[in-house]
């Protein structure tokens, strides 16, 4: 494989662009994503500390001495946003989070088993 490209690294930096990309969308909250908020009975601003959390997770992913702790950041997002959509029987809508919750836990026990 290429010098520095392994599939941890290529994970990692996938998952960052993910939580980047999520963060960026949940900032904005355009009306369609505001109005699913206010659905499952968020209030008005919490939008916000979903992109505050994701962003987090990008950056803490971004770094060698935190990867570790982005992986369980990022899954803890992605549990909190498959809670609410099992919740609300929105189970089609739970496979892109169920996805990345997948690939944030095993990209953290990828990082943890070589500690």
């Amino acid at each position: 494989m290429i010098e520095g490209l392994e599939i941890g690294n290529i994970l990692t930096w996938i998952l960052a662009a993910f939580f980047i990309i999520g963060g960026i969308v949940n900032w904005i909250a355009p009306k369609p994503i505001r109005k699913e908020y206010a659905r499952w009975g968020y209030p008005s601003w919490f939008h916000y500390v979903t992109a505050i959390l994701e962003i987090a997770a990008a950056a803490l992913l971004i770094f060698p001495e935190t990867k570790l702790w982005g992986c369980g950041l990022g899954a803890a997002v992605m549990a909190a946003a498959l809670g609410t959509l099992v919740i609300h029987r929105e189970y089609a809508h739970g496979i892109a989070p169920a996805m990345v919750f997948i690939l944030s836990l095993l990209n953290g026990w990828m990082l943890f088993k070589d500690l």
